[in-house]
């Protein structure tokens, strides 16, 4: 092996390049104060800068930046292929970090039938945005025969705005198969746009409730604790192997396993290859499950003296995927291509973040009344960007996480899986056809309706519930308090910030 081959160092390259697109980014943000008000994660304004470079790239060099020679990682794969790699293995990397994380919380019947709430509304969300989605690209196709799209197209808004870069490009690549051109160029384009939904409506909105008085600046100041970086009897910082090394160990194992597991099923089931390795992120999120079971059941019989699982180096490796990802993803956009797509791009944004916004203010409203505001900045963050995008809005009126909203977006992930996964067969189902995809609108409105029944089942079944409930049914437009009612509140998960949905959700 020659070691001065282009080949060689090109992975590494494209990895320090999307790095330094962050820190590139970080600093912008840092000195431009405009530029900081924006609430843009600094992820995705890296991933923006790398592709304003390479559309420019293009049209003077002919091709895109990642294409050049400098990034060819041998005869197989280019750059923007290396991209997209990492893009779908960040994904699943991601989730098994953040699944291997524990929780010693318990929560009384109020704050878990807030965190269900709050996981049905997530799913309601993302139905909303394939019913819709799903309604202007069956109209494209047969109203207006729009070239290299087809009727399941609408689907990707869901995952583009709902789950972020990582199941936008794994459902367009399956798409592609189905006649959809650039289908993973075109759901990394609606995964972008959506960060940037979640960035400006976000913003507008505090402004709003700035000028109304309604909300203050919160104070980002934070004293660090012991406690946010280890728990009791965990092993070593630094002994024969290296904590960290540890968690990434644990993480990685994991991650093969998935593999395994996929390669398994995949050989059994020949027809589902495809949808099974697009599902890398939630086998490897269930994977988690047995693994902390199998580590707990090892420390109580005392086979391992000392808790293994970091959660907040498992945070921080969760975190570092997560931001690759996205930064990666919107890089591996290419612009010149969607030519065919602008006029439905912008309807499906224009649709999805309306639909997203007035659905989401309005269950905050009625359904968490004490801190309706927090709760509608973290959950439209998350529904058209990521949680971590949930999370930097939120910190802007609460930045100590007094209110339960932060708890609400860490904890209704599972119940979000639970519920979200027949969306995921019911894209698998949808591409197959026209006839197929109109089934799929029905049936996801369907269930629309049945999730909201449950979600409002205090106020439609309002006898039975008459003598458990309380509070106002309306949101208190007043500055949070945040003294009053302190007790009463849970405190907040030691690395909230760092949890990506996704999952994403």
């Amino acid at each position: 092996m020659d070691f001065s081959e282009f080949s060689v160092w090109a992975f590494l390259l494209i990895v320090a390049l999307l790095l330094g697109s962050m820190l590139l980014a970080s600093i912008l943000k840092r000195f431009i104060p405009a530029l900081n008000k924006t609430l843009i994660p600094v992820s995705v304004l890296g991933g923006i800068i790398l592709l304003i470079v390479s559309t420019i790239t293009y049209y003077a060099a002919g091709d895109y930046l990642f294409n050049l020679g400098l990034f060819e990682f041998g005869s197989d794969y280019n750059g923007m292929d290396i991209l997209e790699l990492i893009t779908y293995h960040c994904l699943g990397i991601g989730f098994v970090a953040m699944g291997m994380r524990s929780s010693k919380k318990k929560f009384n019947k109020t704050r878990a039938r807030e965190i269900f709430d709050s996981g049905v509304t997530t799913v309601n969300g993302y139905l909303v945005q394939a019913v819709l989605g799903l309604a202007v690209t069956i109209t494209a196709v047969v109203a207006f025969n729009v070239p290299g799209m087809i009727e399941a197209g609408g689907v990707l808004l869901a995952f583009g705005f709902g789950q972020g870069t990582g199941q936008a490009l794994n459902y367009g690549n399956i798409y592609e198969g189905y006649g959809l051109q650039d289908g993973g160029n075109f759901g990394l384009t609606i995964a972008a746009i959506g960060f940037l939904v979640a960035c400006i409506g976000g913003v507008i909105y505090l402004n709003v409730l700035r000028r109304k008085g309604i909300v203050k600046v919160a104070d980002r100041e934070e004293a660090a604790k012991l406690s946010d970086y280890e728990d009791e009897n965990e092993i070593s910082v630094v002994s024969s192997m290296d904590k960290f090394t540890v968690q990434m160990a644990i993480v990685l194992c994991i991650y093969a396993i998935s593999f395994l597991l996929m390669f398994g099923l995949s050989l059994l089931i020949p027809s589902l290859e495809s949808v099974l390795f697009g599902f890398n992120f939630l086998i490897g999120t269930l994977l988690t499950v047995p693994a902390k079971a199998v580590l707990n059941k090892m420390q109580q019989k005392k086979i391992i003296k000392k808790q293994i699982v970091n959660n907040f180096m498992m945070a921080r490796i969760g975190g570092f995927a997560f931001d690759l990802m996205i930064v990666a993803g919107v890089a591996a956009i290419q612009l010149p291509l969607l030519a065919n797509y602008w006029g439905i791009l912008l309807i499906l944004t224009v649709v999805g973040s309306l639909s997203t916004f007035f659905y989401v203010y309005f269950v905050s409203r009625k359904l968490f009344p004490g801190y309706c505001h927090e709760q509608f900045l973290a959950m439209f963050g998350m529904l058209t960007g990521t949680a971590s995008t949930g999370m930097i809005l939120l910190r802007e009126i609460d930045g100590n996480y007094r209110t339960p909203a932060s708890e609400n977006l860490v904890y209704q992930s599972l119940v979000a899986m639970v519920f979200g996964f027949p969306i995921m067969l019911l894209a698998s189902y949808a591409c197959l056809g026209r006839t197929e995809a109109i089934v799929t609108m029905c049936v996801a409105f369907a269930l629309f309706v049945v999730l909201n029944i449950l979600l409002f089942r205090k106020f439609i079944f309002r006898r039975r519930f008459a003598a458990a409930a309380g509070g106002s049914e309306h949101c208190a437009d007043s500055a949070p308090q945040e003294a009053e009612g302190e007790a009463e509140q849970p405190s907040a998960p030691e690395e909230p910030a760092a949890e990506d949905d996704d999952k994403d959700k």
